[in-house]
């Protein structure tokens, strides 16, 4: 069965429980059955410890609600990091706790960066060596082995990255072939991919690829996706306003599916039926109202690909 749900915008809960609630119901009013928690929107995590008081007082809320869930760790987790890696790996194992003590099967983690955004403007990525890259990968496969090894009831799930202009490649994970071959490096069960949509299609475009043929050699590592539209035009780092620019087709702009021009009708003909991770609009918070708009759409494409919701 095909699991819808909706993730939960960290900018607009900005750690605030009685926001996060009201989400809670709003999804649950249109009938979404999945949830995915960004645990640096709960403040559940302080200096890479876990926040025993805060994960108590949602849980508490959470009970309230029949949710599947999926957790979003912190953004800045990169365990390529070489000032504070041990910062970086105590951040991601409190984000995995947080996640098994509300049940949730799967961590989502952003592929680690050889630059990270926060140094673009000093670093840029293209002064590495092909030697460096390789030791931060097998750092991060290293450190990956890990943690998996300590939460084996729980996926974590490598998000491709979107491009950047002037900056890419800043990550391994900008395609798929890539990300693949770090998988297969971690070879671990419970560390695959999480498909992200819309990084999908601005890497195609960047690169120039077809983004529903690069699906193809990954599918069967795909365990988590993040479903959103955009229209593929990539942007500088320092470009954020999505109102200058939407008007121009350009950014990540996690807009409801069907808004955009992301073939996602034939990725998920790639996908399903096998598939049988969540399925998560990951919608930025302007288009909230829009939910239930990008829920009807998505249901109708999996209802096109005989999948059963």
């Amino acid at each position: 069965m095909t699991i819808i749900g909706a993730s939960i915008d960290p900018v607009r809960i900005d750690g605030s429980l009685s926001l996060l609630e009201q989400d809670l119901h709003t999804y649950q009013a249109i009938g979404l059955k999945a949830v995915e928690l960004p645990v640096h929107g709960l403040d559940a995590i302080f200096n890479g410890t876990l926040n025993p008081d805060r994960t108590r007082q949602v849980m508490a809320l959470l009970s309230d609600f029949d949710f599947s869930y999926s957790i979003h760790s912190p953004n800045p987790v990169n365990l390529m990091d070489t000032r504070d890696p041990g910062l970086h790996k105590a951040v991601l194992l409190a984000s995995l706790e947080f996640a098994r003590q509300i049940h949730a099967g799967v961590v989502v983690v952003h592929s680690g960066r050889f630059i990270s955004e926060e140094d673009f403007n000093v670093t840029p990525a293209r002064s590495l060596t092909v030697s460096e890259q390789t030791r931060m990968l097998e750092n991060e496969a290293r450190r990956l082995q890990e943690i998996a090894g300590q939460y084996p009831d729980i996926r974590i799930a490598l998000e491709n990255a979107r491009p950047y202009l002037s900056q890419s490649p800043y990550t391994y994970a900008e395609r798929l072939e890539p990300l693949k071959d770090q998988i297969l490096r971690v070879n671990r069960d419970n560390v695959k991919i999480n498909l992200d949509f819309g990084h999908l299609f601005m890497a195609s475009r960047f690169y120039q690829f077809d983004p529903v043929a690069a699906v193809g050699p990954v599918k069967d590592l795909v365990v988590h996706t993040h479903v959103h539209d955009n229209f593929g035009g990539v942007v500088h780092h320092w470009e954020k306003q999505q109102t200058h620019q939407l008007p121009f087709g350009r950014g990540d702009s996690h807009m409801p599916v069907g808004f955009g021009k992301i073939p996602i009708q034939a990725i998920l003909n790639l996908l399903l039926p096998d598939y049988d991770g969540l399925l998560i609009m990951e919608l930025r918070s302007r288009y909230l109202p829009d939910t239930k708009t990008s829920l009807d759409n998505l249901s109708a494409m999996i209802k096109a690909c005989g999948a059963k919701q």
